[in-house]
């Protein structure tokens, strides 16, 4: 199923070749995934697609427009939000975290500790979640994963401070601003902190005035509940084999990751703002700039990234430097990336997550849904003939 451009809209050029995408977006549900849509955008054209199923009970189509989990993708939402408040002054970006909230980041660390390290993960903070998820390791360590940690936490309901408190007394990943820095959820728990602190509201109707709405974005919001609204497929957690079959997580109460990866949005929604965000429309070209200023951090998969302020930085061969951020939460998986030129976009949903088997060394082992992906990525990304 193709949603896009009506028949009577401009005919596509080369560079946004629609039947190749679809083909290579149905070769990832062949390959095992059960639903995958995605938006790619090139010079003012829009192709949308999806395929599979929302739904492996019932067998209801998945759709394009549908709403999704986008996990990490909220940081670039939050880092967007401090960046603004930086520019009206409220906030110093190397100004240490322990004098804008030293209930939370006490002493020294507090210290040393600057709003920029909590934004590029160079903080040193250890993630939280293994701490808030009994038998939870975090990436790529995962043989004492449990599955029952994660049922049994689907409708509690998280203090922010106590999850930050875990991440602050948990031995540190390194010094305050070395690197490579080490991804941690703690980070951005305390940005959202520091945005209530210093807009006397809420982060999440912060973010919601000041960088959902001004991006013109109609289907993305931070849930009041463990429902998601409007339409969206289910959404099913493998656990690198451990759930088998795959469990719907769809309904689950995001407070245990609010600020890192509780945003709901669409593909089409999350091209959308990126595309703004790199036109100057959700902060200046100062702030973009900082916001592009990379450092290498080592992600939850072990992988050494090129992070700045919320933004990942990507060299795609052939294709140029492309711009953005991944998510990943419970059951669903997310990508939105966008060209430095702005000319070339790519987001795309799919609802399974962690569907690779560990080996006896609890390494995740390759499946043909990996390489079916990354095919459409590079068509996605770099099907382009300037």
């Amino acid at each position: 199923m193709v949603v896009g451009a009506s028949t009577a809209a401009a005919a596509p050029t080369p560079s946004l070749d629609r039947a190749a995408l679809q083909s290579t977006l149905d070769a990832v549900h062949r390959a095992g995934m059960p639903g995958v849509y995605a938006e790619v955008r090139d010079a003012g054209q829009t192709w949308r697609g999806a395929s599979g199923v929302a739904d492996v009970r019932t067998g209801r189509p998945i759709r394009a427009d549908m709403r999704q989990r986008v996990g990490s993708i909220t940081k670039t939402f939050v880092a967007a939000a401090v960046l603004q408040q930086v520019e009206q002054g409220r906030i110093r970006l190397d100004a240490p975290i322990g004098g804008y909230l030293p209930h939370l980041v006490p002493g020294e660390r507090g210290k040393k500790i600057t709003v920029r390290m909590l934004i590029n993960h160079t903080s040193g903070l250890a993630e939280y979640l293994p701490y808030a998820y009994p038998s939870f390791k975090a990436w790529p360590s995962l043989p004492d994963i449990s599955a029952q940690s994660v049922d049994d936490n689907r409708f509690k309901q998280f203090r922010t401070a106590d999850l930050i408190e875990m991440g602050v007394q948990a031995p540190a990943t390194g010094e305050p601003g070395s690197t490579p820095g080490v991804y941690s959820n703690t980070n951005y728990l305390l940005l959202g902190e520091l945005l209530e602190r210093v807009t006397g509201t809420t982060a999440e109707r912060y973010i919601t005035r000041n960088v959902i709405e001004r991006a013109g974005l109609r289907h993305t919001e931070f849930p009041d509940g463990p429902w998601i609204k409007g339409p969206h497929s289910r959404m099913y957690e493998a656990l690198f084999g451990l759930v088998d079959p795959p469990r719907d997580y769809s309904v689950y109460n995001m407070s245990w990751v609010m600020m890192g990866a509780g945003l709901v949005s669409t593909v089409e929604d999350l091209d959308r703002f990126f595309s703004k965000l790199l036109a100057g429309g959700i902060v200046n070209r100062s702030s973009l700039a900082q916001m592009q200023q990379t450092v290498p951090v080592i992600a939850q998969d072990g992988q050494l990234i090129d992070y700045g302020l919320g933004l990942h930085k990507a060299e795609i061969p052939g294709c140029g430097t492309f711009w953005g951020h991944d998510g990943s939460t419970w059951g669903a998986q997310s990508e939105s990336w966008i060209r430095a030129d702005g000319k070339r976009q790519m987001s795309f949903a799919v609802n399974l997550s962690r569907w690779n088997k560990l080996d006896s060394s609890g390494n995740p082992q390759p499946h043909p849904i990996d390489g079916a992906l990354s095919a459409f990525k590079q068509r996605a990304m770099c099907d382009v003939r300037d």
